[in-house]
């Protein structure tokens, strides 16, 4: 949540939720166009999700994971390990997006210090790059909105052009003079893998992370995929970063954090998925040497729960290939707002659908809220950019609801 002085935006109400819909207490009701901020990715209060957490209220609500553990964690452990091929064979649970960058920093630093280089503790995002509003998040943030504030609690990370900004190759590059200069005090690269979903859905190739994993190994450097919202198939894989792996598989980065849509929008959780080298590395009696940082809701059994039921879904529903066919269509449904003269840049990353307003003045993003609110549409562009994360479960009806009112919301906004 941002406070701001504007009231001209009054908060809406939501009594309940179901599927798609968000409804008011007068009745009024609203498609959810971006998945309640990327999170519900089977809609709202999905029947197996829910049943699945009743279920776990029966057995066990939460116990600290100081000292014990549960079957919902180790369950969600074994089965995300096993979505990377083993390769990366541990997870470490918190219970937010934000905190997991935090856990990602801190544990690729202290990796480096335990291997006997404390002066590898300096880290690298990308120009526009965003991946939290936590004091070591904003450290390698580039959106100035959120980072200027506190500037004067941040220590700033070294941030290079991104590939998403047109010049892939001329990044690439960037990445390469940097590292063979710097890597002795470079700690970690960290990436969103295909799009910077809040920097405004900038989006790059595959290829880019292929070639830039590559590089940092080459340099000792870690790679963070932070995966919190194109993870969970929202790109088309399940990881994003899949899609940048060799022919043999290989190519995995050092850690991928996972937040947002991993309960399908139910709880909170976020989980650090790391490589076991790097678990190896702070098995020691000394707690210094140990990964030190904690939560009182670490690995809650309840979070845990939605989040197997969750891909539970994805197994029995072949939810990727069936997102596959349902994005051609909406592509299709997308066609005349992509044709409006007032539009460029229309662009596609599996389940994220973006494209960018021509507004001249005024507050291009409030107007089109209001207006997409009167039309029983959630959409909230970020700045002049309209993008859409709908949830995987979009009926033929809510599929043309979404494109037409968008597009009709699109012309009473510019108006």
């Amino acid at each position: 949540m941002q406070w701001h002085a504007d009231r001209s935006l009054p908060l809406l109400a939501v009594a309940r939720a179901r599927g798609a819909w968000l409804h008011a207490p007068d009745g009024s009701r609203y498609l959810d166009g971006i998945s309640s901020w990327w999170t519900n990715l089977f809609g709202h209060s999905h029947p197996d999700i829910v049943a699945a957490l009743r279920d776990q209220l029966d057995t066990l609500d939460h116990v600290m994971l100081a000292g014990f553990t549960h079957e919902p964690v180790v369950a969600l452990s074994e089965r995300l390990s096993a979505l990377t091929g083993g390769h990366l064979g541990h997870a470490f649970y918190a219970s937010d997006g934000a905190s997991a960058t935090e856990i990602a920093l801190k544990m690729s630093l202290h990796y480096w210090r335990n291997s006997g280089q404390p002066g590898k503790n300096e880290f690298i995002c990308l120009a526009g790059s965003y991946h939290g509003e936590t004091v070591g998040a904003l450290a390698v943030t580039d959106v100035a909105l959120f980072r200027d504030a506190y500037a004067p609690m941040v220590r700033g990370a070294h941030v290079l052009p991104s590939p998403a900004g047109g010049d892939a190759a001329g990044a690439l590059d960037a990445l390469s003079a940097f590292l063979a200069a710097n890597h002795g005090r470079i700690a970690a690269l960290i990436v969103e893998p295909r799009v910077q979903c809040a920097g405004g859905m900038a989006m790059h190739d595959a290829a880019w992370l292929r070639e830039a994993r590559a590089l940092c190994a080459r340099h000792d450097v870690h790679v963070i995929a932070d995966e919190i919202a194109v993870g969970c198939g929202r790109t088309g894989s399940f990881f994003a970063c899949e899609q940048s792996l060799d022919a043999a598989g290989e190519g995995w980065p050092d850690f991928i954090c996972l937040s947002k849509g991993i309960t399908g929008g139910t709880l909170p959780l976020s989980i650090v998925l790391s490589r076991p080298d790097i678990f190896d590395a702070f098995l020691d009696d000394s707690m210094a040497r140990g990964f030190l940082h904690s939560h009182s809701y670490t690995g809650n059994p309840l979070a845990c729960r939605a989040a197997l039921a969750t891909l539970d879904l994805f197994d029995r529903l072949d939810v990727l290939a069936r997102n596959r066919v349902w994005a051609r269509t909406f592509t299709d449904a997308l066609a005349p707002l992509a044709a409006h003269p007032a539009v460029s840049g229309f662009r596609q990353a599996g389940m994220i659908w973006a494209l960018d307003v021509e507004a001249g003045a005024g507050d291009f993003s409030r107007r089109f809220h209001r207006e997409a609110l009167a039309r029983e549409l959630l959409l909230r562009p970020l700045g002049n950019t309209l993008y859409f994360m709908p949830p995987y479960v979009l009926d033929e009806d809510e599929t043309d609801l979404l494109a037409r009112g968008a597009l009709a919301a699109l012309d009473a906004a510019l108006a």
